[in-house]
């Protein structure tokens, strides 16, 4: 999985097709993130005390690997991406434009 925490990416499939957004969390034992702004759901929530009133909460919810992208600010769209080995460090190169993501 290519795609790691703090990666912008952008959507590729769906109801969110085109929407940017940064990976909250990635989960590679079952190939999904969790990104900011997208796959957005509501959860309502009960009372917990006596004179509280229940609220809708706004939680993004995971999606697959395969509906994103890694997005290249350069070229301003999703692209494919080559790894390149810097001393001890890996570095995600955009394959159209070779700048570094």
């Amino acid at each position: 999985m290519n795609i790691k925490k703090g990666h912008n990416i952008i959507m590729l499939t769906g109801s969110d097709k085109g929407k940017k957004g940064k990976v909250l969390r990635a989960m590679p034992d079952d190939n999904k993130i969790l990104v900011e702004g997208i796959n957005v759901k509501n959860k309502r929530q009960k009372p917990r005390k006596q004179g509280e009133k229940g609220q809708t909460i706004a939680m993004p919810h995971p999606v697959h690997v395969s509906n994103a992208a890694l997005f290249c600010s350069a070229c301003g769209k999703g692209v494919r991406t080559k790894v390149k080995m810097t001393k001890d460090k890996k570095t995600h190169i955009c394959v159209k434009c070779g700048k570094e993501l």
